[in-house]
C-alpha cells in the first residue's frame, strides 16, 4: 500500500475527552495513508466512543486494560511493535500520569514501554491548559524526547474561546509526516515538480495526448516535501493525487498552460524537476465545434509547443539545480546524452519503453542516470516511489557541491 505511512506501524492512544471523536477520523486517515493502527483506549475514553468503532475501521482489536477476560495484554510487546506512538487527544489526566509515570492504565503502561518516537496531541479546557501544573508536565514529558502537537484555538467545550482544542486530525497527519518519518534535508529549499502528460484539443471532444499518468512525478512531489521541501507540482491531466497534504498542486491540461505555470514556479525554485509528458506538437486550428467525418481522411496542421527543458536551462541561475527524463525506444545512451547537453540539465534520468515495468502507468520504473561528465548510473527495476528516493539523493549530493 502507497501512503505517508506506508507500512508503518502506529500505536493510537485514545483518552477520555470530548475530542475522542476526532480519534475516529485521525484513525481513519492514518490507515489511508497506509498506516497499520492499534488502538489503546483508557476506560474514560470509551465513555465517549466504543471500542467496536476503533475496531471496525482499524481491523485491530482494541485495547482498554492490561488484564480483560482473564487473559493479560502484553504492553511491554505493544510498546517494541510501534513505530511510533500518538496518543490523542491526551487529557491534562494522561499528560500528568505519563509525564510522573503514574502506571495505572494499559495506556500508560505502553507509553513507558515504547521504544518509538511518542507523540501527544492534548485536548482541555484553556484554564487547564494554561494551569502551571499542566505547562511543567507538557514541559517534562519534552525534556524526556517527547513531541507536543500545538493545541489549536477556537470554540471549547465549556464554550469559552481560546487555546486547548486538540489539532485538527489533518494537522496532525501533517505535522507526523514532517516529523519522524522526513529527514528534513531539503528543509527551506523550494522544489518544481512538473507531471503527467498534455491534452492538445482539436475540437471540444477530441485531443491528441499521451499514456502518460504522473505516477512518477507525483512520487517525486512526495518525496521531497517528506523530506522537508516547500513542494509545487504543475500536474496535467491525471486522478492521480500526491498524498503529502503541503505539495501545492498546479493544475494544468495543455503544454502552453504546463509551460506557463512551469516557468513561473521555476522562477522562485532551487530545485526543478521536469518528469511531464509534455506534447511536441499542438493543433494550428482549434474546431469550436466537433469535426464531422467529410471523406476518406482528415488533415491536422500542427506547430511546434515551447520548449519548458531548453527555455528554463538557458536561463538557470548559479546555485539552481535543473533535472530532467529522457524516455526512448532505440539509441537511448546517445539521444539522452544531447537532450542532457541541449538542456542543460545537472542530470537526465534515463527510462526506456523497451524495458519491461518501465514507462507509463507502470507503479515501478527501471532508470538511468546520466551526468555531464558521461559518468552513467544504472539501477534495477524498482518501485517508483523507491526512484524518487535515488532521485533525490542524487540531487542532494549535487546540492552541497553547488
Amino acid at each position: 500500500m502507497n501512503g505517508l505511512f506506508a507500512e508503518k506501524k502506529i500505536i493510537l492512544g485514545v483518552t477520555g475527552s470530548i475530542a475522542a471523536y476526532k480519534a475516529v477520523f485521525l484513525t481513519r486517515l492514518l490507515i489511508r495513508q497506509g498506516a497499520e493502527v492499534n488502538v489503546i483506549m483508557t476506560p474514560a475514553a470509551t465513555e465517549f466512543v466504543s471500542p467496536l468503532t476503533f475496531s471496525t475501521l482499524s481491523k485491530n482489536r482494541v485495547f482498554t486494560e492490561i488484564i480483560d477476560d482473564q487473559s493479560w495484554n502484553s504492553h511491554v510487546e505493544l510498546g517494541l511493535w510501534g513505530d511510533l506512538m500518538l496518543i490523542a487527544p491526551a487529557t491534562a489526566s494522561t499528560i500528568a500520569k505519563c509525564a510522573n509515570g503514574i502506571c495505572d492504565s494499559m495506556l500508560v503502561a505502553t507509553y513507558l514501554s515504547a521504544k518509538c518516537p511518542v507523540y501527544f496531541a492534548p485536548a482541555m479546557d484553556l484554564d487547564m491548559w494554561k494551569h502551571p501544573s499542566t505547562l511543567a508536565n507538557v514541559e517534562t514529558l519534552r525534556k524526556y524526547g517527547n513531541h507536543i502537537i500545538p493545541v489549536g484555538h477556537g470554540e471549547l467545550a465549556s464554550g469559552l474561546i481560546g487555546d486547548g482544542r486538540m489539532a485538527e486530525p489533518e494537522d496532525i497527519i501533517t505535522y507526523l509526516a514532517s516529523g519522524i518519518f522526513g529527514k528534513h534535508d531539503f528543509k527551506h529549499k523550494k522544489v518544481t515538480v512538473n507531471a503527467g502528460p498534455t491534452y492538445e484539443p482539436i475540437d471540444p471532444v477530441r485531443f491528441i495526448g499521451n499514456h502518460s499518468s504522473g505516477k512518477m512525478g507525483i512520487q517525486l512531489a512526495d518525496e521531497f516535501a517528506n523530506r522537508g521541501a516547500e513542494v509545487t507540482l504543475v500536474l496535467g491531466p491525471s486522478h492521480l493525487r500526491p498524498d503529502h497534504p503541503e505539495v501545492r498542486v498546479v493544475h494544468v491540461g495543455t503544454a502552453e498552460e504546463m509551460f506557463l505555470e512551469t516557468t513561473r514556479a521555476n522562477a522562485q525554485a532551487d530545485i526543478t524537476v521536469l518528469a511531464a509528458a509534455v506534447a511536441d506538437f499542438t493543433p494550428v486550428h482549434y474546431s469550436e465545434k466537433k469535426i464531422k467525418k467529410t471523406g476518406e481522411g482528415q488533415n491536422i496542421e500542427l506547430k511546434r509547443t515551447r520548449d519548458i527543458a531548453k527555455t528554463i536551462g538557458s536561463s538557470k541561475q548559479p546555485g539552481q539545480i535543473l533535472i530532467g527524463f529522457a524516455m526512448e525506444t532505440d539509441n537511448e545512451i546517445e539521444n539522452a546524452r544531447i537532450k542532457l547537453r541541449t538542456k542543460n540539465f545537472d542530470f537526465i534520468v534515463l527510462n526506456s519503453l523497451v524495458d519491461a515495468g518501465a514507462g507509463f502507468k507502470h507503479d515501478t520504473n527501471k532508470v538511468s542516470f546520466i551526468f555531464p561528465d558521461n559518468k552513467v548510473v544504472e539501477f534495477e527495476l524498482k518501485s517508483k516511489k523507491a526512484v524518487a528516493k535515488d532521485i533525490a539523493d542524487a540531487v542532494l549530493d549535487l546540492s552541497k557541491n553547488k
